[in-house]
């Protein structure tokens, strides 16, 4: 490999442009606006390996799962499974439409999806007090059932029934990184830790097992980033820059920051929303504390011009 190296984490909700563009072909069209401006930035001279969420998708899969096992007896869709699908058809997405614009382009690269495994600690704090929700909202009774029975952890939605939350835990380890960098090293465009992951542990006999829990899609990333050794770290998002003080008169949006002033905003706790660019802003300080060169934020459509310099927000070490 003797292209440069990036990382680029896509958000499952870039995928899904509104209420009524939610069919696969809809987010299969989606996924090649984003793709094609992933494939800008092949053309000047990166690879690439993508990470992506899939926030709504596992929503989709566990509605349909629910569905069926109420009007045809079907049997339900584990979490960790539900994960390992939307990696599957996400990355098909990604991976077809990007195969196809190569080569239309005449650049001669692969393009590939790996199903990827992520390691996180069974005794993280984040079991003991899961925050996700997920899933269909159910009555109280539905709800009183599923603990009882499958031990789910159910809380209260503001007057609109209860669901179903999981853990968020903290990734610790990659479990296909030596084939993720094996596939890099050769120049193949690589499609890995789909969704944050599907969470594994270990149960303390060196196997595997999946857990009903989910990894932050950036926070995996990251990770991600680390260990491969990338010059850049791209978060692509549903903001052309990052602001601080969003919505206050005021609001300053961010050309360039550095990996101090990042840490002092994000302490500051009232700059950054905790669902939506704190962990974003937290992603990009654990890259650039473990030796990463520089980080972007930015949408989807203004990837190549930020590049360029042009645009997005850069925070650098």
């Amino acid at each position: 490999m003797t292209n440069k190296l990036a990382v680029i984490a896509i958000g499952g909700n870039s995928l899904i442009k509104d209420d009524k563009h939610v069919t696969v072909e809809s987010q299969y069209d989606a996924a090649k606006e984003t793709a094609l401006h992933i494939a800008d930035m092949i053309e000047q001279g990166w690879d690439v390996a993508i990470g992506h969420g899939n926030g709504p998708q596992v929503g989709y899969i566990l509605r349909r799962s629910e569905i069926a096992a109420k009007a045809a007896g079907m049997h339900e869709v584990p979490l960790d499974v539900c994960g390992a699908d939307t990696q599957g058809a996400i990355g098909y997405a990604l991976q077809q439409n990007l195969q196809n614009i190569l080569y239309q382009r005449g650049i001669k690269k692969k393009v590939v999806t790996i199903i990827t495994q992520v390691l996180v600690d069974k005794d993280d704090p984040a079991f003991h007090k899961p925050t996700k929700p997920i899933g269909s909202f159910m009555d109280q009774a539905e709800a009183e059932r599923r603990q009882r029975e499958q031990g789910w952890t159910v809380v209260e939605d503001a007057g609109r029934g209860f669901r179903r939350v999981v853990a968020s835990p903290l990734p610790k380890e990659i479990v296909e990184l030596e084939t993720v960098q094996t596939l890099l090293e050769k120049g193949i465009i690589t499609i890995t830790v789909g969704g944050g992951g599907i969470p594994v542990i270990d149960p303390g006999d060196g196997n595997y097992e999946g857990v009903a829990a989910v990894i932050d899609k950036d926070f995996a990333s990251s990770l991600l980033a680390r260990q491969i050794n990338a010059e850049l770290f791209v978060i692509s998002t549903a903001v052309e820059k990052v602001a601080i003080n969003f919505g206050k008169p005021e609001q300053k949006w961010l050309d360039k920051i550095t990996l101090a002033e990042a840490k002092a905003y994000l302490a500051e706790g009232t700059h950054f929303a905790k669902g939506s660019m704190a962990p974003k802003i937290q992603a990009v300080i654990w890259y650039l504390e473990n030796g990463g060169k520089e980080a972007l934020i930015t949408n989807p459509e203004n990837i190549g011009r930020a590049l360029k310099g042009e645009t997005g927000t850069w925070i650098v070490s």
